[in-house]
């Protein structure tokens, strides 16, 4: 039976990125907190580290939106997922408004994730240094374009003795309401590294933070036309399950297949919808830390994701008995998929920024090491070239990379392709180790993760 659930949601977007859209779009999930409800947040693109401060606020996992690693009816999907048990959604659009994955389209940017899902959008707009020219900016951002998704404004780094006149102004001019606005604050409340914004808990008292700015910004909040505004949606179409057929789950049997998946400050890079899908197909999910464990758990599978192990180089190699452990499973058999951060762990030594070098698990050759700018970066279709337990050759799973750290051995396993048409080789196999830079997107690729789990 089909059904239906309605579900107000709003987009936050801003013109481009550094807008201050992370800090609001938290500010308005505690708010809304506050006020009783209980709010769902959605992160537009591949990006890890916003859901990351979503889960501060809420509690719970944010997901991730995006156009081409899901497709539209995945992106439906994981609105869907992200629903239940929600009453309000809360999207955090990416980069400015308008930007995609090329510049001659906007498929995949925040407007296209609006259109798909039906989201109206909140445009918060940075003005700093600008006073009346603000108003020439939404103006064109609330026209450019078949259809006008922008529904409502938020002024953000406004001085209060002009934000009331500016709103005024941008009301009359354009017809669009101004529905809060957040005073300069005197320091930037989070600050950035080259992968975004820093890590939460890398953030004394984040949650005062958060909560202050709250505070702020609802001094300035006209809450009824922003719940006004997110009523203004489409119902949407409830689906729990990822649409995979059923012989494919693996949890007939009556024990579930323990997979141990490092989480901890070092490794913390993980799509919520390939944690749900190991389950749906029969894992349990056994967090672990590489940094503070002494031993592995009792598990038969090992998923090491990314995050930042150079930060963490020396704790890391001088856990000396998790290293052994992991190194004797990968030597003994064991299925272990390793992405980015966990990939550079696996190998035999990693630099810290500092370029000293600390020895790692050496279940991997190579060694990892910083470089001075971006070394791969962006959406890829990754498919094998070479036989392994994972991945059928020429059999394709989407991906996303964007790491400044690069080693001396990357692989040659794979073939990872960018959109533009740009390739590369990529992702190393050693008995049933799997491992490589990209960020994979698994139910791109249901085949791999049945895989991996009946190895």
């Amino acid at each position: 039976m089909i059904k239906l659930k309605s579900f107000p949601r709003f987009m936050i977007c801003a013109p481009s990125s550094g807008s201050g859209k992370t800090l609001i779009t938290c500010a308005l999930l505690r708010i809304l907190e506050r006020k009783g409800y209980h709010p769902a947040s959605f992160k537009c693109g591949p990006d890890y580290i916003d859901p990351m401060f979503h889960k501060k606020v809420l509690g719970i996992s944010g997901r991730n939106l995006d156009v081409f690693l899901m497709g539209h009816y995945g992106l439906r999907g994981a609105l869907s997922r992200g629903a239940e048990g929600k009453d309000i959604g809360v999207l955090e659009g990416v980069m400015g408004f308008f930007d995609g994955m090329s510049t001659d389209s906007i498929e995949g940017s925040s407007a296209d994730i609006c259109s798909i899902t039906g989201s109206p959008a909140i445009l918060v707009v940075n003005c700093k240094g600008m006073s009346r020219s603000v108003i020439a900016l939404i103006k064109g951002f609330c026209e450019y374009g078949r259809e006008n998704y922008v529904k409502g404004v938020i002024l953000n780094n406004v001085s209060l003795m002009v934000a009331g006149s500016l709103k005024k102004e941008i009301e009359k001019e354009l017809g669009i309401p101004v529905i809060g606005f957040l005073p300069r604050l005197k320091n930037e409340p989070f600050s950035g590294r080259h992968l975004g914004l820093v890590m939460p808990d890398e953030i004394p008292q984040v949650l005062d933070i958060i909560d202050d700015v709250a505070d702020r910004l609802l001094e300035n909040l006209d809450f009824d036309k922003l719940m006004e505004i997110a009523a203004d949606t489409k119902r949407i179409l409830m689906l729990k399950d990822f649409d995979i057929p059923k012989e494919w789950k693996i949890s007939g049997s009556k024990q579930k297949i323990r997979v141990g998946i490092a989480m901890d400050e070092a490794f913390c890079f993980y799509y919520e919808d390939n944690l749900e899908l190991l389950r749906q197909m029969g894992a349990e999910i056994i967090p672990f830390s590489p940094v503070h464990d002494a031993h592995l758990p009792q598990v038969s599978r090992l998923i090491l994701g990314g995050g930042y192990p150079e930060l963490y180089a020396k704790a890391l190699s001088e856990n000396k008995s998790m290293r052994e452990d992991i190194l004797r499973a990968a030597r003994g058999g064991m299925p272990v998929l390793a992405e980015c951060g966990g990939f550079l762990y696996l190998q035999e030594s990693l630099s810290d920024p500092e370029g000293k070098s600390f020895d790692m698990v050496g279940a991997l050759k190579g060694n990892g090491n910083m470089r001075d700018k971006l070394h791969h970066f962006g959406y890829v279709t990754m498919s094998s070239t070479l036989d392994n337990p994972y991945l059928k050759v020429g059999e394709e799973i989407k991906a996303h990379e964007f790491h400044y750290y690069d080693t001396t051995d990357n692989g040659e396993v794979c073939l990872l392709k960018k959109p533009s048409g740009k390739f590369w080789s990529g992702y190393q196999v050693k008995e049933k180790v799997f491992g490589g830079f990209a960020h994979l997107y698994y139910p791109s690729c249901p085949e791999f993760v049945k895989r991996f789990l009946e190895c």
